[in-house]
């Protein structure tokens, strides 16, 4: 499967995707991103890396592995980076002084370390109340993420907010995919590394993001860039 034939004319339908929690797993995606020339946003957890390769957690029988820190800046060389928080916690459980650290020291931290702007930020786990929507609007986020069923992103005040059209591997991935470019707006999706949990997934996953890069109406775009820089 893949994008229904158009006829040309119309803008470019703008793609984006966000993957979290930087994990082992993403030196191969990313690796496929940048054969196929596609961009994306990587959210990640500055408080949660060490020197070495640390455990996260099972998925199945399967063990799910974060990153080292010393590795993050060159698996991630090119690719947008956002803030999935200091430490991946139900922010909306923390007391104000927690609540700030985890939204304003992870983007302090992660520009630190990746000497460029950090301008967005996806809520750990989709927990958020109009408290930690006001903390990342005060540590001065351009764009934040929520789970939601409205593909593209609403003019709205900053932080923007984007809510994803589905799941990397969702089944109606094309359907959806389809309606955004026949509508002419956005397509935004996400997931995570290890969710490509076998080599059959890989592969109809790389099929994907060439179908897409190969579409002449679909343009992939990062988010900051969507919204504008901080």
């Amino acid at each position: 499967m893949g994008p229904q034939d158009r006829g040309a004319g119309g803008c470019a339908m703008k793609v984006l995707q966000c993957w979290d929690d930087g994990l082992v797993d993403d030196i191969r995606l990313a690796d496929l991103l940048r054969r196929h020339g596609a961009r994306a946003a990587f959210a990640l957890n500055p408080g949660l890396y060490g020197p070495e390769r640390s455990f996260g957690w099972r998925a199945g029988e399967r063990e799910v592995r974060r990153l080292a820190l010393p590795e993050l800046t060159r698996v991630y060389d090119g690719f947008e980076i956002a803030s999935h928080a200091l430490t991946h916690p139900y922010l909306t459980d923390l007391p104000p002084d927690r609540l700030w650290e985890e939204v304003a020291e992870s983007r302090r931290r992660l520009e630190a370390l990746f000497r460029k702007p950090v301008r967005g930020f996806c809520y750990p786990f989709n927990a958020v109340n109009d408290t930690v929507r006001q903390a990342v609007r005060a540590a001065g986020y351009a764009w934040t993420r929520e789970d939601g069923e409205a593909g593209g992103a609403p003019g709205l005040p900053p932080p923007r907010v984007f809510r994803p059209a589905c799941h990397a591997l969702a089944e109606d991935f094309w359907p959806r995919y389809d309606a955004a470019r026949a509508g002419g707006g956005a397509f935004f999706f996400w997931g995570h590394s290890c969710d490509l949990a076998n080599e059959a997934l890989w592969r109809d996953f790389e099929r994907k993001i060439a179908a897409i890069s190969a579409d002449p109406e679909a343009e992939w775009c990062d988010p900051g860039d969507v919204c504008g820089s901080v």
